[in-house]
Protein backbone atom coordinates (compact mmCIF):
# COMPACT_ATOMS: atom_id res chain seq x y z
CA UNK A 1 0.00 0.00 0.00
CA UNK A 2 0.84 3.96 -0.61
CA UNK A 3 0.81 5.57 2.13
CA UNK A 4 -2.36 7.59 3.53
CA UNK A 5 -4.00 9.88 6.22
CA UNK A 6 -6.64 8.01 8.41
CA UNK A 7 -9.76 9.48 9.69
CA UNK A 8 -12.72 7.93 10.99
CA UNK A 9 -15.48 11.04 12.25
CA UNK A 10 -18.28 10.56 14.06
CA UNK A 11 -20.72 12.80 11.91
CA UNK A 12 -21.28 13.47 8.47
CA UNK A 13 -20.74 17.01 8.70
CA UNK A 14 -17.10 16.11 9.96
CA UNK A 15 -16.39 13.70 6.67
CA UNK A 16 -17.76 15.92 4.53
CA UNK A 17 -15.34 18.57 5.65
CA UNK A 18 -12.35 15.62 5.43
CA UNK A 19 -13.17 15.49 1.64
CA UNK A 20 -10.81 17.11 -0.19
CA UNK A 21 -7.58 16.74 -2.10
CA UNK A 22 -7.20 12.82 -3.07
CA UNK A 23 -9.56 11.35 0.09
CA UNK A 24 -11.49 8.61 -0.64
CA UNK A 25 -14.57 7.81 1.25
CA UNK A 26 -14.38 3.73 2.78
CA UNK A 27 -17.96 2.11 3.53
CA UNK A 28 -17.48 -1.39 3.68
CA UNK A 29 -14.06 -1.49 2.17
CA UNK A 30 -14.76 -4.54 -0.10
CA UNK A 31 -13.52 -2.86 -3.42
CA UNK A 32 -11.21 -0.14 -2.53
CA UNK A 33 -8.83 -2.16 0.41
CA UNK A 34 -8.25 -4.57 -2.26
CA UNK A 35 -7.48 -1.86 -4.73
CA UNK A 36 -5.30 -0.42 -1.69
CA UNK A 37 -3.39 -3.51 -1.41
CA UNK A 38 -2.50 -3.92 -4.87
CA UNK A 39 -1.46 -0.37 -5.17
CA UNK A 40 -3.46 0.41 -8.10
CA UNK A 41 -5.61 3.48 -6.07
CA UNK A 42 -3.06 6.12 -4.03
CA UNK A 43 -5.55 8.28 -2.12
CA UNK A 44 -3.99 10.75 -0.21
CA UNK A 45 -6.48 10.12 3.13
CA UNK A 46 -9.24 7.43 3.63
CA UNK A 47 -12.76 8.58 5.41
CA UNK A 48 -14.33 5.78 7.48
CA UNK A 49 -17.66 6.10 7.13
CA UNK A 50 -17.96 3.27 10.03
CA UNK A 51 -18.63 5.58 13.04
CA UNK A 52 -21.34 7.58 11.78
CA UNK A 53 -24.51 6.11 13.42
CA UNK A 54 -26.63 8.17 11.31
CA UNK A 55 -25.91 6.39 8.32
CA UNK A 56 -27.29 2.72 9.66
CA UNK A 57 -30.27 1.58 9.78
CA UNK A 58 -33.68 0.33 8.34
CA UNK A 59 -37.03 2.17 9.22
CA UNK A 60 -40.30 1.66 7.71
CA UNK A 61 -41.30 5.42 5.34
CA UNK A 62 -44.24 6.64 3.12
CA UNK A 63 -45.51 3.05 2.66
CA UNK A 64 -41.71 1.52 1.63
CA UNK A 65 -38.15 1.54 3.25
CA UNK A 66 -35.71 3.97 4.15
CA UNK A 67 -32.14 2.13 4.13
CA UNK A 68 -28.90 4.02 5.39
CA UNK A 69 -25.90 3.75 3.21
CA UNK A 70 -23.89 2.08 6.15
CA UNK A 71 -26.46 -0.36 6.45
CA UNK A 72 -24.75 -4.10 5.55
CA UNK A 73 -26.08 -6.35 3.21
CA UNK A 74 -26.39 -9.04 6.17
CA UNK A 75 -28.49 -6.67 7.85
CA UNK A 76 -30.88 -6.43 4.99
CA UNK A 77 -31.12 -9.84 4.19
CA UNK A 78 -32.13 -10.82 8.04
CA UNK A 79 -34.27 -7.70 8.34
CA UNK A 80 -38.03 -8.41 9.27
CA UNK A 81 -39.11 -5.15 8.09
CA UNK A 82 -37.52 -5.65 4.71
CA UNK A 83 -38.09 -9.53 4.85
CA UNK A 84 -41.83 -8.51 5.29
CA UNK A 85 -42.33 -5.09 2.93
CA UNK A 86 -39.83 -6.28 0.25
CA UNK A 87 -38.92 -9.59 0.60
CA UNK A 88 -37.52 -9.87 -2.63
CA UNK A 89 -34.86 -7.38 -1.32
CA UNK A 90 -33.78 -9.96 1.40
CA UNK A 91 -32.90 -12.34 -1.14
CA UNK A 92 -31.18 -10.33 -3.40
CA UNK A 93 -28.87 -9.06 -0.23
CA UNK A 94 -28.74 -12.62 0.75
CA UNK A 95 -27.16 -13.63 -2.35
CA UNK A 96 -24.02 -11.31 -2.21
CA UNK A 97 -20.93 -13.00 -2.02
CA UNK A 98 -20.42 -15.36 1.43
CA UNK A 99 -21.07 -14.52 4.80
CA UNK A 100 -17.77 -12.27 5.55
CA UNK A 101 -18.84 -9.81 2.34
CA UNK A 102 -22.51 -9.54 3.78
CA UNK A 103 -21.08 -8.99 7.19
CA UNK A 104 -18.46 -5.91 6.07
CA UNK A 105 -19.95 -4.44 2.31
CA UNK A 106 -22.81 -1.72 2.85
CA UNK A 107 -25.37 -0.85 0.21
CA UNK A 108 -24.43 2.63 0.56
CA UNK A 109 -20.96 1.06 -1.23
CA UNK A 110 -22.31 -1.40 -3.45
CA UNK A 111 -24.09 1.66 -4.85
CA UNK A 112 -21.65 4.40 -4.93
CA UNK A 113 -18.99 1.81 -6.57
CA UNK A 114 -21.10 0.42 -9.27
CA UNK A 115 -19.49 -2.75 -10.21
CA UNK A 116 -21.37 -3.53 -13.32
CA UNK A 117 -22.10 -7.11 -11.79
CA UNK A 118 -23.04 -5.95 -8.52
CA UNK A 119 -26.87 -6.85 -7.55
CA UNK A 120 -28.05 -3.88 -5.69
CA UNK A 121 -28.54 -1.56 -9.09
CA UNK A 122 -30.70 -4.13 -10.42
CA UNK A 123 -33.14 -3.97 -7.13
CA UNK A 124 -32.93 -0.16 -7.19
CA UNK A 125 -33.67 0.35 -10.75
CA UNK A 126 -36.80 -2.24 -11.33
CA UNK A 127 -38.30 -0.92 -7.57
CA UNK A 128 -37.95 2.52 -8.53
CA UNK A 129 -35.73 3.51 -5.53
CA UNK A 130 -34.19 6.91 -4.40
CA UNK A 131 -30.74 7.72 -3.84
CA UNK A 132 -30.45 9.89 -1.23
CA UNK A 133 -27.48 12.00 -0.32
CA UNK A 134 -26.40 14.94 1.85
CA UNK A 135 -26.95 17.57 -0.96
CA UNK A 136 -29.75 15.92 -3.15
CA UNK A 137 -32.51 12.79 -3.89
CA UNK A 138 -31.71 10.98 -6.97
CA UNK A 139 -33.73 8.75 -9.05
CA UNK A 140 -32.18 5.17 -9.16
CA UNK A 141 -32.63 5.66 -13.27
CA UNK A 142 -30.72 8.87 -13.09
CA UNK A 143 -28.07 7.27 -10.33
CA UNK A 144 -26.29 4.41 -12.51
CA UNK A 145 -24.50 6.32 -15.29
CA UNK A 146 -22.20 3.91 -16.47
CA UNK A 147 -19.08 1.56 -15.44
CA UNK A 148 -18.30 1.90 -12.14
CA UNK A 149 -19.71 5.55 -13.01
CA UNK A 150 -22.38 7.23 -11.20
CA UNK A 151 -23.95 10.52 -10.53
CA UNK A 152 -22.22 11.55 -7.63
CA UNK A 153 -20.61 14.25 -7.23
CA UNK A 154 -17.03 15.14 -5.63
CA UNK A 155 -17.35 15.35 -1.95
CA UNK A 156 -21.46 13.79 -2.67
CA UNK A 157 -21.87 11.10 0.06
CA UNK A 158 -24.38 8.63 -0.21
CA UNK A 159 -26.71 8.68 3.11
CA UNK A 160 -30.07 6.32 2.17
CA UNK A 161 -31.73 4.69 -0.23
CA UNK A 162 -35.66 5.12 -0.10
CA UNK A 163 -37.62 2.60 -1.52
CA UNK A 164 -41.65 2.35 -2.70
CA UNK A 165 -42.97 -0.68 -1.87
CA UNK A 166 -43.99 -3.08 -4.71
CA UNK A 167 -47.32 -4.55 -5.60
CA UNK A 168 -44.73 -8.25 -6.51
CA UNK A 169 -40.89 -8.53 -6.98
CA UNK A 170 -38.50 -10.90 -7.40
CA UNK A 171 -35.11 -10.99 -8.05
CA UNK A 172 -33.04 -14.19 -9.91
CA UNK A 173 -29.23 -14.25 -10.76
CA UNK A 174 -26.86 -16.51 -12.13
CA UNK A 175 -23.84 -16.28 -10.15
CA UNK A 176 -20.60 -16.72 -10.76
CA UNK A 177 -19.49 -19.69 -9.03
CA UNK A 178 -16.20 -17.76 -7.08
CA UNK A 179 -16.67 -14.36 -6.89
CA UNK A 180 -20.96 -14.86 -6.74
CA UNK A 181 -21.38 -11.83 -8.55
CA UNK A 182 -23.89 -11.88 -10.83
CA UNK A 183 -22.66 -13.26 -14.12
CA UNK A 184 -26.66 -11.75 -15.02
CA UNK A 185 -29.58 -10.86 -12.76
CA UNK A 186 -32.81 -9.74 -13.55
CA UNK A 187 -34.95 -7.89 -10.83
CA UNK A 188 -38.97 -7.81 -11.84
CA UNK A 189 -40.95 -5.25 -10.01
CA UNK A 190 -44.95 -5.16 -10.32
CA UNK A 191 -45.35 -1.47 -8.72
CA UNK A 192 -48.51 1.31 -8.60
CA UNK A 193 -46.19 3.06 -12.05
CA UNK A 194 -46.42 -0.34 -14.04
CA UNK A 195 -43.47 -2.96 -14.97
CA UNK A 196 -40.29 -2.82 -14.26
CA UNK A 197 -37.50 -5.41 -15.35
CA UNK A 198 -33.82 -4.25 -14.79
CA UNK A 199 -30.91 -6.35 -15.66
CA UNK A 200 -27.35 -6.48 -13.98
CA UNK A 201 -23.99 -8.69 -15.03
CA UNK A 202 -24.80 -9.08 -18.58
CA UNK A 203 -23.33 -5.39 -19.67
CA UNK A 204 -21.28 -2.17 -18.85
CA UNK A 205 -23.87 -1.26 -16.50
CA UNK A 206 -27.33 -2.16 -15.34
CA UNK A 207 -30.52 -1.68 -17.77
CA UNK A 208 -34.43 -1.87 -18.44
CA UNK A 209 -35.23 -4.81 -20.46
CA UNK A 210 -37.83 -2.47 -21.95
CA UNK A 211 -39.44 -4.99 -24.84
CA UNK A 212 -39.86 -7.66 -21.62
CA UNK A 213 -41.70 -4.76 -19.73
CA UNK A 214 -44.20 -4.19 -22.31
CA UNK A 215 -44.98 -7.85 -22.84
CA UNK A 216 -45.48 -8.64 -19.05
CA UNK A 217 -47.74 -5.10 -18.96
CA UNK A 218 -50.19 -7.06 -21.24
CA UNK A 219 -49.88 -10.54 -19.87
CA UNK A 220 -47.73 -10.57 -16.49
CA UNK A 221 -45.93 -14.27 -16.93
CA UNK A 222 -43.25 -16.14 -17.87
CA UNK A 223 -44.74 -17.45 -21.06
CA UNK A 224 -45.11 -13.51 -22.31
CA UNK A 225 -41.56 -12.91 -22.67
CA UNK A 226 -40.36 -16.57 -23.68
CA UNK A 227 -39.93 -15.23 -27.28
CA UNK A 228 -38.93 -11.43 -25.91
CA UNK A 229 -35.00 -11.54 -27.21
CA UNK A 230 -32.15 -9.69 -26.14
CA UNK A 231 -29.72 -8.69 -28.34
CA UNK A 232 -26.21 -9.96 -27.46
CA UNK A 233 -24.23 -6.65 -29.01
CA UNK A 234 -22.48 -4.47 -26.35
CA UNK A 235 -23.13 -7.50 -23.79
CA UNK A 236 -19.96 -8.39 -21.97
CA UNK A 237 -18.28 -11.43 -23.22
CA UNK A 238 -15.37 -12.93 -21.30
CA UNK A 239 -13.85 -16.33 -20.14
CA UNK A 240 -17.05 -16.64 -17.69
CA UNK A 241 -19.64 -16.54 -20.91
CA UNK A 242 -20.06 -15.35 -23.92
CA UNK A 243 -21.92 -12.26 -24.71
CA UNK A 244 -25.09 -14.62 -26.66
CA UNK A 245 -24.69 -16.79 -23.53
CA UNK A 246 -25.40 -13.60 -21.55
CA UNK A 247 -27.92 -12.82 -23.49
CA UNK A 248 -29.64 -15.93 -23.37
CA UNK A 249 -29.29 -16.22 -19.65
CA UNK A 250 -31.42 -12.83 -19.19
CA UNK A 251 -34.50 -14.60 -20.67
CA UNK A 252 -34.09 -17.40 -18.78
CA UNK A 253 -33.66 -15.23 -15.20
CA UNK A 254 -36.42 -12.85 -16.02
CA UNK A 255 -38.94 -15.27 -16.58
CA UNK A 256 -37.82 -16.99 -13.38
CA UNK A 257 -38.25 -13.80 -11.42
CA UNK A 258 -41.74 -13.80 -13.23
CA UNK A 259 -42.56 -17.02 -12.12
CA UNK A 260 -41.14 -16.37 -8.74
CA UNK A 261 -43.71 -13.26 -8.45
CA UNK A 262 -46.16 -14.93 -8.86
Amino acid sequence: MHNFDYHRPTSLADAAKRLSGEAKLVAGGMTLIPTLKQRLAQPSSLVDLGGIAELRGIKPEGGGLTIGAMTTHAEVAHSAEVKKTIPALAVLAEGIGDPQVRNRGTIGGSISNNDPAADYPAGLVALGATVITDKRRIAADDFFKGMFETALQDGEIVTAVSFPRPDKAAYMKFPNPASRYAMVGVFVARTGGGIRVAVTGAGPGVFRATEMEKALAGNFSADAIKSVKIPAAGLNSDMHGSAEYRAHLVNVMARRAVTACS
